[in-house]
Order: C-alpha cells, then sequence, then structure tokens
C-alpha cells in the first residue's frame, strides 16, 4: 500500500466535504483515508482540503481522477515529501501532579511543544510537527496516564511557486 497526500482547492458550498470523502467509499474502492482537514484560505470563496489516504497505485490514481471530475473541486495537487511541507498539530492531555509536571516540561521543551493549560492534576500541550514527530512525543509519554488527545490531521503546501494557483476576480483559475 502506497500513501498519498492530495492537496485540493474546493469552492467554499454545503456539503462539499461530505461529497468529498463519500468518493472514497461510494465506489467500492479499497482506499482507506488516514487523515483530513478542511480550511477556508484568504479567499473566503476557497477552502484547502489535505487528504491523506491508502492504497494500491491504481486506486490513488482513479481516487484523483474522480477528484477533479467533481464540480466543486477548483485544483488538485499531489504533496510529495521533497517538494511540499506538511504539518500536524496535537493536543494531548496528560494527568499531571505537581511531582510530574518538571520532566512532562523537559521532554515538551526538547520538541517545541507549549503548554497552553494547567490544573491541578493535568496539564495540556500543544506540539506542531511532522508526523514521525508527534509520534516520537506521544512514545516518549506513555509512561503518563494521557486523558484526551486531539489531532487535526495532515497538512500541507508545495514547495516554491512553480505550482501556485489563485482564482481571479471572475472566479477563473490562475497560475501564478
Amino acid at each position: 500500500m502506497r500513501r498519498q497526500v492530495l492537496s485540493l482547492l474546493v469552492e467554499n458550498n454545503p456539503g462539499v466535504t461530505s461529497h468529498i470523502s463519500g468518493l472514497f467509499s461510494r465506489r467500492g474502492y479499497n482506499i482507506n483515508i488516514d487523515s483530513l482537514a478542511v480550511g477556508e484560505t484568504d479567499d473566503h470563496a476557497v477552502s484547502c482540503m489535505t487528504i491523506v489516504s491508502s492504497g494500491d497505485e491504481r486506486t490513488l490514481e482513479q481516487i484523483e481522477k474522480q477528484l477533479a471530475k467533481l464540480e466543486d473541486v477548483v485544483d488538485i495537487k499531489k504533496l510529495e515529501p521533497g517538494s511540499s511541507v506538511t504539518r500536524e498539530l496535537i493536543m494531548v492531555k496528560i494527568r499531571a501532579r505537581d511531582t510530574e509536571r518538571q520532566p512532562i516540561l523537559n521532554v515538551t521543551e526538547i520538541f517545541h511543544g507549549k503548554i497552553v493549560d494547567v490544573t491541578h492534576d493535568s496539564m495540556v500541550i500543544e506540539l506542531t510537527g511532522h508526523q514521525d514527530k508527534l509520534d516520537a512525543f506521544l512514545d516518549l509519554l506513555q509512561g503518563y496516564e494521557i486523558l484526551e488527545l486531539a489531532r487535526t490531521g495532515i497538512t500541507g503546501l508545495s514547495r516554491g511557486t512553480a505550482d501556485v494557483k489563485m482564482i481571479d476576480e471572475n472566479g477563473h483559475l490562475q497560475s501564478l
């Protein structure tokens, strides 16, 4: 199985996320959606959707072609490892009593994370980075009780300006 990261520009219409994610199951493809992250761009009419999926080469190609046919999909880019930057955000709430806080803080600092909340018996840590970094951080926390964990899923951008596309004032896709 191969893993693929696609970055889609989509029209910001109701039901777009459901419509796109439904494409993966509707056709009976043997493919997994590993993560799905969606957010508005600087243009309120357009959102950026990052889909990480796993499957065989042929199926991943078919999904990409089917996505390109959807009316709400404006543009699709493959985010390849050497030519893109991808990140994920996690927030983790850990049971942390007074005596446990300093070791947790030390590990958090090594990974350039932030403590965003502290109570008498817990801490919330925010960490952003490549998925491998976040997994390594979570491995080091195995001796502590993780009370809650939230992951955003991967989002990313291609490097450079060669494949940047924008929507002009008439709603047409333009290369930079």
